[in-house]
Protein backbone atom coordinates (compact mmCIF):
# COMPACT_ATOMS: atom_id res chain seq x y z
CA UNK A 1 0.00 0.00 0.00
CA UNK A 2 2.92 2.36 0.65
CA UNK A 3 4.02 1.94 -2.96
CA UNK A 4 0.41 1.83 -4.17
CA UNK A 5 -0.57 5.33 -3.06
CA UNK A 6 2.43 6.85 -4.83
CA UNK A 7 1.76 4.74 -7.91
CA UNK A 8 -1.83 5.98 -7.97
CA UNK A 9 -0.57 9.58 -8.10
CA UNK A 10 1.91 8.73 -10.88
CA UNK A 11 -0.68 6.85 -12.95
CA UNK A 12 -3.04 9.83 -12.80
CA UNK A 13 -0.32 12.37 -13.59
CA UNK A 14 1.01 10.57 -16.68
CA UNK A 15 -2.38 10.78 -18.44
CA UNK A 16 -3.76 13.89 -16.72
CA UNK A 17 -5.35 16.90 -18.41
CA UNK A 18 -2.16 18.85 -17.76
CA UNK A 19 0.02 16.19 -19.42
CA UNK A 20 -2.27 16.21 -22.46
CA UNK A 21 -2.04 20.03 -22.72
CA UNK A 22 -5.76 20.44 -22.14
CA UNK A 23 -6.62 23.91 -20.87
CA UNK A 24 -6.73 24.06 -17.09
CA UNK A 25 -9.93 24.69 -15.18
CA UNK A 26 -10.58 27.63 -12.86
CA UNK A 27 -9.89 27.13 -9.18
CA UNK A 28 -13.59 27.17 -8.30
CA UNK A 29 -14.20 24.35 -10.78
CA UNK A 30 -11.19 22.52 -9.36
CA UNK A 31 -12.66 22.70 -5.86
CA UNK A 32 -16.01 21.45 -7.15
CA UNK A 33 -14.42 18.53 -8.98
CA UNK A 34 -12.36 17.69 -5.88
CA UNK A 35 -15.39 17.78 -3.59
CA UNK A 36 -16.15 14.04 -4.09
CA UNK A 37 -12.63 13.23 -2.85
CA UNK A 38 -13.18 15.44 0.17
CA UNK A 39 -16.51 13.71 0.83
CA UNK A 40 -14.81 10.32 0.48
CA UNK A 41 -12.16 11.46 2.94
CA UNK A 42 -14.74 12.38 5.56
CA UNK A 43 -16.72 9.22 4.81
CA UNK A 44 -13.63 7.10 5.45
CA UNK A 45 -12.90 9.01 8.65
CA UNK A 46 -16.43 8.54 9.98
CA UNK A 47 -16.71 4.90 8.89
CA UNK A 48 -13.40 3.87 10.47
CA UNK A 49 -14.37 5.61 13.69
CA UNK A 50 -17.85 4.05 13.57
CA UNK A 51 -16.68 0.44 13.27
CA UNK A 52 -13.59 0.95 15.45
CA UNK A 53 -11.33 0.01 12.53
CA UNK A 54 -7.62 -0.10 13.34
CA UNK A 55 -5.96 3.02 11.94
CA UNK A 56 -2.26 3.70 12.37
CA UNK A 57 -2.11 7.37 13.35
CA UNK A 58 1.54 7.55 12.26
CA UNK A 59 0.57 7.00 8.60
CA UNK A 60 -1.31 10.24 7.87
CA UNK A 61 -2.37 11.59 11.25
CA UNK A 62 -5.41 11.51 13.49
CA UNK A 63 -7.98 12.71 10.94
CA UNK A 64 -6.14 12.80 7.62
CA UNK A 65 -6.26 10.12 4.89
CA UNK A 66 -5.14 9.70 1.30
CA UNK A 67 -8.39 11.06 -0.17
CA UNK A 68 -7.66 14.46 1.39
CA UNK A 69 -4.16 14.31 -0.12
CA UNK A 70 -5.59 13.63 -3.61
CA UNK A 71 -8.01 16.55 -3.24
CA UNK A 72 -5.19 18.86 -2.14
CA UNK A 73 -3.06 17.86 -5.13
CA UNK A 74 -5.93 18.56 -7.54
CA UNK A 75 -6.66 21.98 -6.05
CA UNK A 76 -3.00 23.07 -5.85
CA UNK A 77 -2.29 21.97 -9.43
CA UNK A 78 -5.19 24.06 -10.76
CA UNK A 79 -4.44 27.13 -8.64
CA UNK A 80 -0.72 27.13 -9.49
CA UNK A 81 -0.93 26.19 -13.15
CA UNK A 82 2.22 25.84 -15.29
CA UNK A 83 2.62 24.36 -18.78
CA UNK A 84 3.27 20.62 -18.84
CA UNK A 85 6.76 21.02 -20.30
CA UNK A 86 7.77 23.08 -17.24
CA UNK A 87 5.78 21.37 -14.50
CA UNK A 88 8.66 19.00 -13.76
CA UNK A 89 10.90 21.98 -12.97
CA UNK A 90 8.36 23.33 -10.47
CA UNK A 91 7.88 19.84 -9.03
CA UNK A 92 11.64 19.36 -8.63
CA UNK A 93 11.99 22.72 -6.87
CA UNK A 94 9.18 21.79 -4.47
CA UNK A 95 10.73 18.38 -3.79
CA UNK A 96 14.24 19.75 -3.23
CA UNK A 97 12.96 22.55 -0.98
CA UNK A 98 10.85 20.09 1.00
CA UNK A 99 13.80 17.70 1.33
CA UNK A 100 16.01 20.53 2.63
CA UNK A 101 13.41 21.25 5.30
CA UNK A 102 13.26 17.55 6.19
CA UNK A 103 17.01 17.18 6.59
CA UNK A 104 17.16 20.33 8.72
CA UNK A 105 14.88 18.98 11.41
CA UNK A 106 11.40 18.63 9.96
CA UNK A 107 11.82 14.85 9.61
CA UNK A 108 12.55 14.52 13.34
CA UNK A 109 9.28 16.28 14.09
CA UNK A 110 7.24 14.26 11.57
CA UNK A 111 8.64 10.89 12.69
CA UNK A 112 8.32 11.61 16.40
CA UNK A 113 5.33 10.89 18.63
CA UNK A 114 5.00 14.60 19.41
CA UNK A 115 1.51 15.95 18.68
CA UNK A 116 -0.09 19.18 19.75
CA UNK A 117 -3.77 20.04 19.97
CA UNK A 118 -4.01 22.06 16.73
CA UNK A 119 -5.28 20.44 13.54
CA UNK A 120 -1.93 20.63 11.69
CA UNK A 121 0.00 19.00 14.52
CA UNK A 122 -2.66 16.30 14.85
CA UNK A 123 -2.25 15.49 11.16
CA UNK A 124 1.38 16.48 10.61
CA UNK A 125 2.28 13.47 8.42
CA UNK A 126 -0.63 13.97 6.04
CA UNK A 127 -0.33 17.76 5.89
CA UNK A 128 3.41 18.01 5.19
CA UNK A 129 3.51 15.00 2.85
CA UNK A 130 1.28 16.98 0.48
CA UNK A 131 4.42 18.76 -0.76
CA UNK A 132 6.02 15.43 -1.65
CA UNK A 133 2.96 14.05 -3.43
CA UNK A 134 2.36 17.33 -5.25
CA UNK A 135 5.96 17.40 -6.45
CA UNK A 136 5.60 13.77 -7.54
CA UNK A 137 2.45 14.64 -9.49
CA UNK A 138 4.07 17.61 -11.26
CA UNK A 139 7.11 15.55 -12.29
CA UNK A 140 4.74 12.84 -13.56
CA UNK A 141 2.86 15.42 -15.64
CA UNK A 142 6.02 16.47 -17.49
CA UNK A 143 7.09 12.85 -17.95
CA UNK A 144 3.69 11.97 -19.42
CA UNK A 145 3.82 14.95 -21.75
CA UNK A 146 7.40 14.14 -22.77
CA UNK A 147 6.78 10.44 -23.39
CA UNK A 148 3.26 10.34 -24.85
CA UNK A 149 1.68 13.70 -25.65
CA UNK A 150 4.43 15.93 -27.03
CA UNK A 151 3.19 17.19 -30.39
CA UNK A 152 6.63 17.23 -31.98
CA UNK A 153 7.58 13.67 -31.14
CA UNK A 154 4.48 11.56 -30.60
CA UNK A 155 4.01 10.64 -34.26
CA UNK A 156 7.52 9.22 -34.62
CA UNK A 157 7.88 7.82 -31.09
CA UNK A 158 4.82 5.61 -31.33
CA UNK A 159 6.11 3.98 -34.51
CA UNK A 160 9.69 3.37 -33.34
CA UNK A 161 11.52 1.89 -30.38
CA UNK A 162 12.70 5.32 -29.20
CA UNK A 163 9.84 5.61 -26.70
CA UNK A 164 10.80 2.28 -25.11
CA UNK A 165 14.43 3.35 -24.87
CA UNK A 166 13.45 6.62 -23.20
CA UNK A 167 11.31 4.85 -20.61
CA UNK A 168 14.10 2.37 -19.79
CA UNK A 169 16.66 5.18 -19.52
CA UNK A 170 14.41 7.21 -17.22
CA UNK A 171 13.72 4.16 -15.07
CA UNK A 172 17.45 3.48 -14.66
CA UNK A 173 18.06 7.17 -13.90
CA UNK A 174 15.46 7.24 -11.12
CA UNK A 175 16.77 3.94 -9.69
CA UNK A 176 20.26 5.47 -9.56
CA UNK A 177 18.90 8.62 -7.90
CA UNK A 178 17.01 6.50 -5.37
CA UNK A 179 20.15 4.60 -4.34
CA UNK A 180 22.19 7.81 -4.02
CA UNK A 181 19.51 9.69 -2.06
CA UNK A 182 18.76 6.73 0.20
CA UNK A 183 22.44 6.30 1.10
CA UNK A 184 23.66 9.88 1.24
CA UNK A 185 20.65 12.15 1.89
CA UNK A 186 17.83 10.39 3.77
CA UNK A 187 16.35 6.92 3.90
CA UNK A 188 13.21 6.38 1.84
CA UNK A 189 10.08 7.23 3.85
CA UNK A 190 6.47 7.04 2.73
CA UNK A 191 5.30 8.74 5.93
CA UNK A 192 7.10 11.96 5.03
CA UNK A 193 6.94 11.37 1.24
CA UNK A 194 10.54 12.51 0.98
CA UNK A 195 12.67 12.82 -2.14
CA UNK A 196 13.89 9.22 -1.91
CA UNK A 197 10.32 7.92 -1.81
CA UNK A 198 9.37 10.02 -4.85
CA UNK A 199 12.30 8.76 -6.94
CA UNK A 200 11.58 5.18 -5.83
CA UNK A 201 7.94 5.42 -6.93
CA UNK A 202 8.93 6.92 -10.28
CA UNK A 203 11.60 4.26 -10.81
CA UNK A 204 9.23 1.38 -10.07
CA UNK A 205 6.39 2.73 -12.21
CA UNK A 206 8.64 3.55 -15.16
CA UNK A 207 10.20 0.09 -14.93
CA UNK A 208 6.76 -1.53 -14.97
CA UNK A 209 5.79 0.68 -17.92
CA UNK A 210 9.00 -0.26 -19.74
CA UNK A 211 8.30 -3.98 -19.23
CA UNK A 212 4.74 -3.55 -20.49
CA UNK A 213 6.02 -1.77 -23.59
CA UNK A 214 8.00 -4.90 -24.43
CA UNK A 215 4.64 -6.60 -25.09
CA UNK A 216 4.72 -4.91 -28.50
CA UNK A 217 7.17 -7.61 -29.53
CA UNK A 218 4.71 -10.37 -28.62
CA UNK A 219 2.04 -11.59 -31.07
CA UNK A 220 -1.65 -11.31 -30.30
CA UNK A 221 -3.78 -8.73 -28.55
CA UNK A 222 -1.90 -6.11 -26.55
CA UNK A 223 -4.58 -5.52 -23.90
CA UNK A 224 -7.16 -7.74 -22.25
CA UNK A 225 -10.79 -6.94 -21.54
CA UNK A 226 -10.02 -6.89 -17.81
CA UNK A 227 -7.17 -4.40 -18.29
CA UNK A 228 -9.49 -2.09 -20.21
CA UNK A 229 -12.10 -2.40 -17.45
CA UNK A 230 -9.54 -1.41 -14.81
CA UNK A 231 -8.28 1.43 -17.00
CA UNK A 232 -11.77 2.90 -17.43
CA UNK A 233 -12.47 2.81 -13.70
CA UNK A 234 -9.24 3.51 -11.83
CA UNK A 235 -10.91 5.36 -8.96
CA UNK A 236 -13.58 2.69 -8.66
CA UNK A 237 -10.88 0.02 -8.52
CA UNK A 238 -9.01 1.97 -5.84
CA UNK A 239 -12.14 2.41 -3.70
CA UNK A 240 -13.24 -1.19 -4.07
CA UNK A 241 -9.76 -2.49 -3.24
CA UNK A 242 -9.78 -0.39 -0.06
CA UNK A 243 -13.21 -1.68 0.93
CA UNK A 244 -12.23 -5.31 0.37
CA UNK A 245 -9.01 -4.82 2.33
CA UNK A 246 -11.01 -3.30 5.16
CA UNK A 247 -13.44 -6.22 5.19
CA UNK A 248 -10.57 -8.70 5.40
CA UNK A 249 -8.99 -6.81 8.29
CA UNK A 250 -12.32 -6.64 10.13
CA UNK A 251 -13.20 -10.32 9.91
CA UNK A 252 -9.81 -12.07 9.70
CA UNK A 253 -6.95 -12.06 12.17
CA UNK A 254 -4.37 -11.56 9.45
CA UNK A 255 -1.35 -11.67 11.78
CA UNK A 256 -2.03 -15.29 12.68
CA UNK A 257 -3.37 -16.54 9.33
CA UNK A 258 -1.65 -19.65 7.95
CA UNK A 259 0.00 -19.66 4.53
CA UNK A 260 -2.84 -21.69 3.02
CA UNK A 261 -5.47 -19.38 4.48
CA UNK A 262 -3.57 -16.30 3.31
CA UNK A 263 -3.30 -17.70 -0.22
CA UNK A 264 -7.03 -18.47 -0.29
CA UNK A 265 -7.84 -14.92 0.89
CA UNK A 266 -5.62 -13.41 -1.81
CA UNK A 267 -7.23 -15.52 -4.53
CA UNK A 268 -10.73 -14.62 -3.31
CA UNK A 269 -9.72 -10.96 -3.06
CA UNK A 270 -8.31 -10.85 -6.62
CA UNK A 271 -11.32 -12.70 -8.05
CA UNK A 272 -13.85 -10.47 -6.24
CA UNK A 273 -12.07 -7.27 -7.31
CA UNK A 274 -11.79 -8.36 -10.94
CA UNK A 275 -15.38 -9.63 -11.10
CA UNK A 276 -16.91 -6.48 -9.62
CA UNK A 277 -14.82 -4.09 -11.74
CA UNK A 278 -15.67 -6.13 -14.82
CA UNK A 279 -19.36 -5.95 -13.89
CA UNK A 280 -19.17 -2.15 -13.45
CA UNK A 281 -17.57 -1.83 -16.88
CA UNK A 282 -20.15 -4.15 -18.46
CA UNK A 283 -22.96 -2.00 -17.00
CA UNK A 284 -21.29 1.20 -18.21
CA UNK A 285 -20.76 2.58 -14.70
CA UNK A 286 -17.72 4.85 -14.34
CA UNK A 287 -16.60 6.63 -11.19
CA UNK A 288 -14.80 9.75 -12.39
CA UNK A 289 -15.14 13.28 -11.07
CA UNK A 290 -12.58 15.26 -13.08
Amino acid sequence: MDLGVGSFVVANSLVSRQARNISSRKWKTAIQSSSPLIILGFARLLSTRGVDYQVHVAEYGVHWNFFFTLAAISILTCIINVPAQYSGILGSLILVGYQVCLTHGLNLYLLSNERGTDIISQNKEGFFSIFGYWGLYLVGVQLGNFLFFNNHSSATMRSTNWAKIRVWMLSLLFWLLTVIIDRHVERVSRRTCNLGYVTLVLAVNLQVLAILLLSDFLPGSKTSVLEEAYDRNLLGTFLLANLLTGLVNLFVDTLFASSVKALFILIAYAFSLSFLIGLLDFCGIRLKFW
